[in-house]
């Protein structure tokens, strides 16, 4: 049975993510920094497709937390998947970079690149024993792209690409992908802009590109969900 770790499991993208997951089979480890959330996903998968799911609240910048998670993805047997998807914004809403505060950006990379490296390092040998390992991180487009207000957010994002690009060289054992979702109705979302009203895709229609990327088996690399999705509709296609 494959076994997958999931930060920010208990809403938006990584509990689409777990859903589909657990769809396929999958046992799972989720984390999440709200226990009465991630308790309900975690029951509402075990309900729908029997998967064994180790719920475990808690915050991805502790040491004793992350050692958790990875006792609890061994104790399941080992780990064929990591998806590093807990993200800070580092100031709700957005601000312009003359207005963040130091202590915002300093959150922004401690979740979102600094504790992914951390639980990189507690899981990369069962990722390395594991048959098919691969290490998934969730990017965006304003790694890429300077929109205004997302310069810290984006900063991390565009730093945590690059440790996954590293990583994706230093272990060709392994698949290392960096996964831009693109735009997706969230919480995430919603705390950053609050006053944007216009309606973005439900984080269950992005779901699929991740798992494209699973069953092709990429070499390591940056993959925008767009186009995956694209990929994938095109072949269709060409099937029918």
């Amino acid at each position: 049975m494959s076994v997958a770790l999931i930060t920010g499991g208990s809403r938006g993208l990584g509990r689409a993510l777990a859903e589909a997951l657990a769809e396929r089979g999958w046992d799972l480890v989720l984390d999440a920094r709200t226990a009465g959330a991630l308790q309900e996903t975690a029951d509402g998968l075990r309900s729908r497709y029997g998967a064994r799911v180790v719920a475990l609240a808690g915050d991805v910048t502790d040491d004793a937390h992350r050692a958790e998670l990875a006792a609890a993805a061994r104790g399941l047997g080992g780990l064929d998947l990591l998806v590093s998807n807990a993200s800070a914004l580092g100031a709700e809403p957005l601000v312009r970079l003359e207005a963040l505060a130091p202590e915002g950006l300093r959150q922004a990379l401690e979740t979102n690149v600094v504790a992914a490296l951390g639980l990189l390092r507690e899981t990369l040998p069962l990722l390395r024993a594991a048959a098919a390992g691969s290490v998934v991180v969730v990017s965006s487009d304003a790694a890429a792209e300077p929109y205004p207000a997302w310069g810290g957010y984006g900063a991390s994002k565009a730093a945590l690409d690059q440790l996954a690009a590293v990583l994706g060289v230093e272990e060709p054992g392994l698949r290392v992908w960096a996964v831009d979702p693109g735009d997706m109705g969230t919480a995430l979302y919603a705390a950053a802009v609050p006053d944007d009203d216009d309606p973005r895709p439900r984080p269950e229609s992005v779901a699929p590109a991740f798992l494209r990327l699973l069953d092709l088996r990429p070499v390591s690399g940056r993959y925008a969900a767009t186009a995956l999705l694209r990929a994938a509709g095109a072949g269709a296609g060409e099937e029918r």
